[in-house]
C-alpha cells in the first residue's frame, strides 16, 4: 500500500515522464505479444493424419485422413468413388475416440451393405467386406503402434518455456497499465485498478498453471484473448473504472465458460448430446429477453434483474455455433439440413420481434458460413442473400430506430451536435491520438457516451494510437485465420463448422464495432469481442474462442484433444 500511495502522489513530473515513455513502449510491448502468439498460429506445418486406409480388390488403396469420411462421386467426397452406380455424396465413414469405425449411409440411391446386408450405419471390422454401389472394398485402421508414432510426428504445440515467456511479457505489459492509472486515475479508484488489472494477471497465470498440469503446453490463442481483456479494461479504467471487478468477474465466468465448452469437445459423442440441449436453450433465451426484456436504444435486447444487466442473445449466439456444428453423417441428410433451416428462422424471428437487427445479422453471417461449409454450394449462399435483401427492406420498414441508423449513415457532419455527436467526436478523437496516443488517461473521448462498449476502438485510438487499434483488429484476424488454416486437417466437421463459425462472429463483430464507429458502416451497437465493457459479451467471446482452441490439432496443443494413451493404457505421447 505504501508503494501504492508513492504511486498516486508522485510529482508531476515523473508522471508527465511515465505517460511520454509508456506512449511508445506500449506498443512496442504490444507488437511483441502479440507477434509471438500469432505467428505460430499462421506458420504451423499442415500435415494429413492417416487413420486408416481403403483397401480395394484391385490392390488399390486410399488413405483415410480425417474421423469423418465422405464417400461418394463427388469430387469434392473424401473418398471419390467415380463410379455411375454411387451416389454424389453415398456414405460416411467415421472414427470414434476408441478407435472404433462406422459406415453410415446417407440417403443414398442404392445402400450400403456389409458383408451383404445392406445397413443404414453399421460397426466395421478388419475383416467385413463393405459395398458402396457394387464397389467393394475393406477398412484397414492403422495399429496402435501406427497411431502412437502419428502422434509423435503431428507439429508440436509451442513449449512451456515459450508460453511462459509469452505469459511474462503479457504480465509486465499489465503491470506498466496498473501503474499508469494508478498515477494518472483518481484516487479513490486505486482498488479498481488493482482488482482490474491483478485479476486478469492472476487468471492468465492460473490457467497457464492449469494446462502445465493437464500437459498443454499451447497458450497463444490464450494470451491473444487475455491482451484483449487487458485493453479492454483500460478502456474501463478510463472510462468507469468504477466497473472494472464487475468486467473481471464476467472474464472469469467467461474463462469457465471456454473451460465447459473445451471439456464438452473432448468427447464427440457428448458434444451430439449437448448440441440438443444447447438447441432448446438457445431459443428458451430469446424467448425469455421477448417476455421479460426491456427496450434499450429502439431494441428489447436487456433483462434487468436488480442492478444487474445482461443480453440473453449473446449466451444464444453459443448455442447456435453448437447446434450449427454436426457430424458429417448428419450433415449430409436432408432431414437435419432442413431442421437447422427452421431453427435459424425460428432464432432470427425473435430477433426480428426483438428488433434487435444487429444481433440479428450476426447470426444471420453465422447461419451463412453454416450453411456453405454444409453444403459447399455458391447456389445456397445467393438465395440466402437474396432473402437477406427482403428481410432487411421488411425490417427498414417496421423498425423506425433502424432507419434512424441508416439516415444518420455517412451524414453524420450534416448534425455534429445532435445525432453525429457520438461519431463525430470519436473521429476527431482517434485523429488527436495519432499513431501513439495522448497517454493513459490524457483523452477526452472518457465524456462521450458508450466509450467504453460501442466505440470503444476511438477512447483506444486517442489513448493509445492507431497503432495499437491495428494490433487490436489483427489479434482478432489472426484467430479467424487460425480457423480457416486448421479446416482442412480437421478431425470432425464437427470441430471444423464450430471453429469457423465461432471464429466469423468475433470477426464479424470487429468489423461492424470499428467501421461502425468509422462511420464507414451504420453503427449498429454491436461490441468488440474482449474489448467492449459488457459482462454478457465477455462470456459470449470466451465460449466462442473454446470452439476455435478445439480445432488446433497440434501436438498437445488442445485441451478438447485427448493425449495419446493406447488402447491399453500406453504411456501419453
Amino acid at each position: 500500500m505504501e508503494f501504492v500511495e508513492s504511486l498516486q502522489n508522485a510529482l508531476p513530473t515523473y508522471v508527465n515522464v511515465f505517460i511520454a515513455v509508456f506512449r511508445y513502449t506500449a506498443p512496442i510491448l504490444a507488437l511483441l505479444i502479440l507477434g509471438r502468439a500469432i505467428i505460430p498460429l499462421l506458420r504451423f506445418r499442415r500435415e494429413p493424419e492417416i487413420w486408416a486406409w481403403l483397401c480395394f480388390a484391385d490392390g488399390n488403396k486410399i488413405p483415410i485422413t480425417h474421423w469423418e469420411n465422405v464417400i461418394g462421386r463427388h469430387k469434392n467426397s473424401d473418398v471419390v468413388l467415380d463410379v455411375a452406380t454411387v451416389s454424389r455424396n453415398h456414405a460416411v465413414l467415421t472414427r470414434y475416440d476408441d478407435g472404433s469405425w462406422t459406415i453410415a449411409d446417407v440417403e443414398s440411391v442404392g445402400g450400403v451393405r456389409v458383408n451383404g446386408k445392406k445397413v443404414r450405419i453399421h460397426a466395421i471390422n478388419p475383416e467385413d467386406v463393405i459395398s458402396i454401389g457394387g464397389v467393394e472394398m475393406q477398412l484397414q485402421p492403422i495399429s496402435e503402434k501406427q497411431e502412437k508414432r502419428l502422434a509423435q510426428l503431428r507439429t508440436k504445440a509451442s513449449s512451456y518455456g515459450t508460453s511462459f515467456a509469452n505469459v511474462v511479457l503479457l504480465s509486465v505489459f499489465q503491470a506498466l497499465c496498473c501503474i499508469g492509472y494508478l498515477m494518472t486515475g483518481e484516487g479513490r479508484y486505486a482498488a479498481s485498478y488493482l482488482a482490474g488489472f491483478g485479476g486478469i494477471l492472476l487468471c492468465q497465470w492460473l490457467l497457464f498453471l492449469f494446462y502445465s498440469f493437464i500437459r498443454r503446453p499451447a497458450f497463444e490463442v490464450e494470451t491473444i484473448a487475455f491482451f484483449l481483456c487487458t485493453m479492454g479494461m483500460c478502456a474501463i479504467c478510463t472510462v468507469v473504472p468504477g466497473e472494472a471487478v464487475k468486467q473481471l468477474l464476467a472474464m472469469v465466468l467467461g474463462i469457465v465458460i471456454f473451460l465447459v465448452i473445451g471439456w464438452s469437445l473432448r468427447n464427440l459423442e457428448r458434444a451430439k448430446m449437448i448440441r440438443n440441449i444447447a438447441a432448446v436453450a438457445g431459443v428458451a433465451f430469446l424467448m425469455a429477453t421477448m417476455v421479460f426484456g426491456t427496450v434499450v436504444n429502439g431494441a428489447r435486447n436487456w433483462i434487468f434483474i436488480g442492478g444487474i444487466s445482461f443480453q440473453p442473445s449473446e449466451l444464444s449466439k453459443l448455442c447456435f455455433v453448437m447446434v450449427g456444428a454436426s457430424a458429417m453423417d448428419k450433415i449430409l441428410t436432408k432431414r437435419n439440413l432442413i431442421m437447422f433451416i427452421v431453427y435459424s428462422v425460428v432464432i432470427c424471428g425473435c430477433l426480428a420481434v426483438m428488433q434487435d437487427f444487429g444481433t440479428a445479422l450476426i447470426f444471420f453471417i453465422a447461419f451463412l458460413v453454416i450453411a456453405y461449409m454444409r453444403s459447399g454450394s455458391v447456389g445456397t449462399i445467393g438465395l440466402a442473400l437474396t432473402g437477406l435483401g427482403f428481410a432487411g427492406v421488411t425490417a427498414l420498414r417496421i423498425a423506425p430506430h433502424a432507419v434512424q441508423r441508416f439516415k444518420n449513415w455517412r451524414h453524420i457532419w450534416q448534425d455534429p451536435l445532435g445525432f453525429g455527436w457520438q461519431q463525430t467526436r470519436a473521429l476527431m478523437c482517434m485523429a488527436s491520438g495519432g499513431f501513439f496516443g495522448l497517454g493513459l488517461g490524457q483523452g477526452w473521448m472518457k465524456n462521450n457516451f458508450a466509450a467504453e462498449s460501442d466505440i470503444v476502438i476511438a477512447t483506444i485510438g486517442e489513448e493509445w494510437g492507431l497503432l495499437m487499434v491495428l494490433f487490436l483488429v489483427l489479434a482478432v484476424a489472426a484467430l479467424a485465420l487460425f480457423s480457416v488454416r486448421c479446416a482442412p486437417m480437421g478431425r470432425s466437421s464437427f470441430y471444423t463448422i464450430g471453429s469457423c463459425t465461432a471464429a466469423a462472429i468475433l470477426l464479424v463483430q470487429v468489423i461492424l464495432n470499428a467501421l461502425g464507429t468509422l462511420d464507414v458502416l451504420p453503427l449498429t451497437g454491436v461490441t468488440f469481442p474482449f474489448l467492449s465493457n459488457g459482462g454478457s459479451s465477455m462470456l459470449c467471446a470466451w465460449g466462442l474462442l473454446a470452439f476455435i482452441k478445439a480445432a488446433d490439432t497440434r501436438q498437445n496443443a488442445s485441451f478438447a484433444v485427448r493425449l495419446f494413451k493406447g488402447r491399453a493404457g500406453a504411456k501419453d505421447e
